[in-house]
Order: structure tokens, then C-alpha cells, then sequence
């Protein structure tokens, strides 16, 4: 039985259930909201200079030195094997997305998360041979598509109850609020576009970061 469950598992319980054996060992040991907003594209790595952006020892990591941020080569569900990523990227909601990075931040000691939109737009730029998307030299094989982001729809009105202004915002400041529950920010890897309206129910793929860990050079 035990077997038959595990083989019908999604892959983002799978992918959860990675770290729980983990995360058991460190226990016993101790809004776009009324419309669609958009986000500018800020400086990518191929833009900010080489002195912004490094690869780990390791290979597995890239290094923001300016943001102190490391952030794996690979997306959630791939590895890297010392030269590039392979296996195929685990497409996750929102809520996945936050659980996983919530069971590898208490499972290793390491304070992972979902990127903010303008974090994950950093990493996409189109000075390199005029190409789109992040650079390929240190993000290879990464999908083109859109990516889940921490970034949150906030906004809402309060006041006077008796006004009918207020009335009026406030009934549209709890529909708004509603629909900030429904939808996310994601980012489009391919062009830098951020967009507050994706269902949090679409599956996309997640790209995890966690602040640097070794000494800068």
C-alpha cells in the first residue's frame, strides 16, 4: 500500500517529501488588484557587468554580489550535473511553490525563498548577442516561461462606514482583496514582463534563491 501511494504522489508532494526526513532530523536536533499592473524591467546581469555577477566554487550557484544572493543554476526539479541542467523543471501553484521553498529553508538551515518579481527580473536581459531571457552561459536550460514570484497584491480601503464613498471603496477594496487571494505575481523569463493577474492555481516553474553564503571576493 505504502508503495502504491508514493508511486501515485504528485510531483510536488514528491518534490515536499524530499526534505521531510531532513526537516525531522532538525527538529529532534534543536496585489494586481482592480486591474493589471506591470513592472519595468530593471538591469540584468548582462547589463549590470560582470563585477555584479559570479558562479560559486562549486559551479551551482550564481552569485548577485551586489544584492548578496545566491541562486541555483538550475530551476526546482532539475539538476546540475557540472556542466549544465537536466531532468525536466517540476511546474508548481503558489502554494506549492511557497511550501517547497518553506521545506528546504526549516529542512537545511537556509533561509530559501520564493525571488520578488524585480529580483527575478534582474536576472533577464537581452544585451547578450541580442538574445532574450537570462544569460544561458549561467542559467542554462532554463524554460522561457513564466515563473512564480513572492511578490504580493496588497491594497485595500477603510474608513468611514456611513460615507458612501467609503462605501463604495471599501466594497471595491474587499472584491480587489478577493481577487489578490486568486492570482499572483509571476515573472515572464523570457521578456522581463511582470504580471500581478496569474491564477495561483497555474502550474509554473520556480526558481528558489537564498542569500549568499560564502565570503565575497
Amino acid at each position: 500500500m505504502a508503495s502504491a501511494s508514493l508511486c501515485s504522489a504528485s510531483p510536488a508532494r514528491m518534490a515536499l517529501l524530499k526534505y521531510r526526513p531532513r526537516l525531522r532530523r532538525a527538529r529532534s536536533l534543536a496585489a494586481v488588484v482592480g486591474g493589471l499592473w506591470v513592472l519595468s524591467a530593471v538591469a540584468s546581469p548582462q547589463q549590470q557587468g560582470s563585477a555584479d555577477w559570479r558562479v560559486s566554487d562549486d559551479g551551482a550557484y550564481v552569485i548577485d554580489v551586489r544584492a548578496q544572493l545566491a541562486w541555483p543554476r538550475c530551476v526546482e526539479g532539475m539538476q546540475w550535473n557540472g556542466t549544465t541542467c537536466t531532468g525536466k523543471p517540476l511546474l508548481l501553484d503558489r502554494a506549492e511553490a511557497t511550501a517547497l521553498a518553506t521545506a528546504r529553508w526549516q529542512a537545511e538551515g537556509v533561509a530559501w525563498r520564493l525571488p520578488r518579481a524585480a529580483e527575478l527580473q534582474r536576472l533577464v536581459g537581452k544585451a547578450a548577442h541580442n538574445a532574450a531571457g537570462a544569460d544561458a552561459r549561467l542559467f542554462p536550460a532554463a524554460p522561457d516561461l513564466w515563473y512564480w514570484s513572492s511578490t504580493a497584491n496588497v491594497s485595500g480601503v477603510r474608513g468611514n462606514q456611513y460615507n458612501y464613498n467609503t462605501i463604495r471603496q471599501s466594497r471595491e477594496g474587499d472584491s480587489a482583496g478577493q481577487m489578490a487571494l486568486l492570482n499572483g505575481w509571476a515573472v515572464n523569463m523570457a521578456t522581463g514582463e511582470a504580471r500581478g493577474d496569474v491564477a495561483r492555481a497555474s502550474k509554473l516553474p520556480v526558481r528558489l534563491v537564498r542569500p549568499q553564503m560564502e565570503p565575497a571576493r
